[in-house]
């Protein structure tokens, strides 16, 4: 491999190398007053846009469609939407199954670097190549302006304390990427009013640390975010910043902000317009062992229900080719009991899947580790249990983001 074949740090090979974000990490341990959390959290662009969020196994069946048709894909990376290692178990499962399957491909990663510190061996035994990790401020006094909260070790900070706590996070993030020898990208977000002045001592800082290059990004006011009546900088601005930093380290000035599932050349997005499943094999589901579906629907029209409001679940089955209703199964009892995820678990042994429309992380994470495949989407009923009986993925447009229930229900 050619370490020098990565368009965000080498400008000189960016019209022809390209680039693919594997979307697998919705979950993010710091909000950032720029970041609409409706999306979920990003570091590299426009904050976690993607059109839908990938398992690891269905990450490398996506890559496998969109490498035939892109044939100068040098780099495969993990940028989100939200952090990658707010997400570890998913962020490691697919660089693993990603380095065994394309072992020519460039890996990268990106991250807030709140957690990244205790991954950095298993991303050298990886071969994981290039870094980035997102520093806004190296003043707590700043920091607190740009965080609303950081989440830590089952700990809620805030303030000072929150940016003192990520800070020191990165600082030994760094240093242990360094000593890896993995080069090291830093994302510095402009914000102005609030860091806009700090920028240089931010490259000062992280250039004591030996990073290679720093990208400053200038602000995309974002609405319903504390930031989102501040201006975006301008290209004057940006000029004037970059001048300041690099006295201090190189800086990359062609950053496309790329989003969370980008694919191609940068500037490009190629992937959202490969549905996953379009190009690749099977979607295999155990149906000979439990051959139902449940669906969390109001209506058996479309998938419409959020799994915390469901009394009842449609199960739906197939015989001689057509899909049909087997019953209206009431979970009442299991949704008011104090361990409601396990016995509705226990509700559905014969289902292989389960479709909901919403559903929250740990109602997700008890029904998955319980062996059933559990997808958020929208859309209608018959064409999903349809493609799942047949053996293929759900389309893309019709999934959500899985484990983030934006419907404000408190399932505790």
């Amino acid at each position: 491999m050619d370490i020098r074949n990565h368009p965000c740090f080498n400008e000189d090979v960016r019209h022809t190398s390209g680039r693919i974000h594997l979307a697998v990490a919705p979950r993010c341990n710091v909000q950032c007053n720029f970041c609409n959390r409706k999306y979920d959290c990003a570091n590299e662009s426009r904050p976690g846009v993607t059109a839908s969020v990938l398992k690891p196994v269905q990450a490398v069946e996506y890559l496998s469609g969109i490498v035939k048709r892109i044939d100068n894909l040098s780099v495969v990376g993990i940028a989100g939407p939200g952090d990658p290692f707010a997400n570890p178990e998913e962020t490691l499962e697919t660089l693993e199954r990603v380095h065994a399957a394309f072992p020519d491909k460039l890996l990268c990663v990106s991250s807030n670097g709140l957690s990244l510190a205790e991954y950095v061996s298993r991303l050298a035994a990886l071969n994981v190549s290039h870094v980035t990790v997102t520093v806004n401020a190296v003043d707590p006094e700043v920091g607190a302006g740009v965080y609303e909260w950081v989440y830590f070790d089952r700990k809620s900070y805030y303030g000072r304390e929150a940016a003192t706590l990520l800070l020191e996070r990165q600082t030994q993030a760094i240093r242990l990427l360094k000593q890896s020898r993995i080069i090291v990208k830093i994302n510095t977000v402009v914000i102005p009013r609030v860091n806009e002045h700090h920028v240089p001592e931010i490259a000062r800082y992280v250039a004591k640390l030996g990073a290679d290059i720093q990208n400053c990004i200038p602000l995309i006011p974002v609405a319903g975010t504390p930031f989102e009546n501040l201006e975006e900088p301008s290209a004057a601005d940006m000029r004037r910043v970059r001048a300041q930093t690099s006295m201090y380290i190189p800086q990359m000035a062609h950053c496309a902000r790329c989003r969370a599932d980008a694919a191609g050349l940068l500037g490009q997005d190629a992937g959202e317009t490969l549905p996953l499943g379009e190009e690749s094999g099977g979607f295999d589901l155990p149906f000979r062992t439990k051959p139902y579906i449940a669906v969390a629907t109001v209506d058996g029209v479309s998938v419409n229900q959020h799994l915390g409001r469901a009394y009842y679940l449609w199960i739906y089955g197939i015989r001689d080719g057509k899909i049909y209703v087997t019953e209206k199964r009431p979970v009442i009892e299991e949704q008011r009991s104090s361990d409601r995820w396990n016995r509705l678990a226990g509700a559905i042994p014969d289902c292989a899947a389960l479709l909901v429309n919403a559903i929250g992380q740990t109602p997700l994470r008890v029904l998955r580790n319980g062996g059933l495949y559990v997808e958020a989407v929208s859309g209608p009923v018959g064409e999903m249990v349809e493609a799942l009986f047949a053996g293929r993925p759900i389309p893309r447009h019709y999934r959500r983001l899985t484990g983030h229930c934006s419907e404000g229900i408190t399932c505790n």
